[in-house]
């Protein structure tokens, strides 16, 4: 299962990058590769804009935009990036929005910044590394400045059951070490996934299950869950 490869991997946003592509930045959408490339495809990104005083007596000054390249080029070392989250960058140092958008414009032509794939590889990472649900994802596409329609696209890889089966995984893991009466485990474990975004259906279906298959004290709780009237309560209480 695609869910279990990516956990074993132990690889997802927090980790640094690698720096050639592999396997897994040619899944992703080659989003890795790119940001390897980012210094060799820059240089056909233009010159031009105002010029800034260079810090070494000996260099002539850097051109606005070669400034703005270089800042892309930092921040896309560090790990891949949004347009609107390195339009951000380039904004604080004070880069005008005309060399901007050139420079955008000019990384989204020859692929060095690309939303869609950025997205893909988001949610598959973040699913599959850290649990996360379609929920706490779109909010999380949203925060980096990923058009509605392109987060909508990515999130499609992901369907009820295969978010049902990564619940259940998550819950079955925290289950082990969990300690307390069934009625306070359910409230932790439920709410562990309302956290990760898990809708309260999900949820308490995921929980009440594993319960269930616990030991005879907790299956004996589980039986008197009713996980659709719970998950109707919680529905209108938003």
């Amino acid at each position: 299962m695609a869910g279990r490869r990516g956990a074993r991997s132990g690889r997802g946003w927090d980790a640094i990058p690698p720096r050639s592509g592999g396997p897994d930045s040619t899944e992703r959408g080659g989003i890795g590769e790119k940001s390897s490339s980012a210094t060799d495809l820059t240089a056909r990104a233009g010159r031009g804009g105002r010029t800034r005083r260079s810090e070494n007596p000996d260099q002539p000054p850097k051109s606005e935009s070669e400034t703005a390249r270089e800042i892309c080029l930092r921040q896309l070392a560090v790990r891949p990036r949004t347009r609107a989250e390195l339009a951000k960058a380039l904004a604080r140092k004070e880069i005008s929005a005309e060399v901007i958008a050139e420079v955008l414009d000019r990384y989204d032509e020859v692929g060095i910044i690309d939303d869609a794939a950025f997205s893909r590889a988001w949610v598959a990472s973040r699913h599959y590394v850290r649990g996360l649900a379609r929920r706490a994802l779109a909010n999380e596409l949203r925060q980096r400045g990923v058009d509605a329609e392109v987060a909508t696209e990515a999130l499609e890889a992901l369907d009820e059951d295969e978010e049902a089966a990564t619940a259940r995984a998550l819950v079955d893991r925290k289950l082990r070490a969990a300690s307390g009466t069934p009625d306070q485990v359910f409230r932790r474990l439920v709410g562990m996934l309302a956290r990760k975004g898990y809708t309260a259906g999900v949820a308490v279906r995921a929980v009440k299950d594993a319960l269930a298959a616990r030991d005879a004290e907790a299956a004996e709780f589980a039986e008197q869950i009713d996980a659709d009237a719970m998950a109707d309560d919680s529905d209108t209480s938003h």
